[in-house]
């Protein structure tokens, strides 16, 4: 049928004692391959699981990061409002609203125990009472000139201060600035 191969002579014959003989080469090329083409698929497959890990870490930090803009508006705006409470006339107003009146002249404590100055008691300086018209005649719609159950000033023990009548500040007085004290 075929005819046995020629012997090889020369340098053939030299190559031909290095390269391994066909049949069984065929047979531990499908071990290599399979090997091959499982490295190739587990190493696809990892890159497709880390970007999508970097993908997902991507979304938390602009969750984040949204997160934070919002945080530090939140936070500019209450510095905003304490920086405006802060003021000193919103101060004043808010005293005055409490029923706070300007300290007197102050005494002093020298080191050897000795005071320095005459303390003064704090009073009210006198509110500008609103003037009734001449055509107003007194309605039953108007709300009494005496202080009302929600509108006692209560002394420093909680109770109410019977003795000093409360001052009802006037509405014209609110839009104008208010008055400061000498010393500020």
């Amino acid at each position: 049928m075929s005819k046995p191969a020629a012997p090889l002579k020369g340098r053939a014959a030299r190559l031909a004692r290095l390269m391994p003989s066909t049949g069984p080469s065929t047979a531990a090329r499908t071990p290599f391959v399979l090997l091959v083409v499982l490295l190739l698929g587990g190493g696809l497959i990892t890159l497709l699981l880390l970007n999508s890990a970097l993908n997902e870490g991507s979304f938390r930090l602009s969750e984040l990061k949204r997160d934070t803009t919002e945080l530090t508006d939140e936070q500019q705006a209450l510095q905003r409002d304490v920086d405006s409470r802060s003021q000193p006339d919103a101060l004043e107003k808010r005293a005055r609203e409490l029923g706070m009146v300007p300290g007197g002249s102050p005494a002093f404590l020298n080191p050897d125990g000795t005071v320095r100055g005459r303390p003064t008691e704090a009073t009210a300086p006198p509110s500008p009472s609103p003037t009734p018209s001449p055509t107003a005649s007194p309605d039953a719609d108007a709300p009494a000139a005496g202080p009302s159950a929600s509108g006692t000033s209560a002394g420093p023990s909680g109770s109410p201060s019977p003795s000093a009548p409360v001052p009802q500040p006037d509405p014209a007085a609110e839009n104008s600035p208010p008055p400061t004290s000498p010393g500020r």
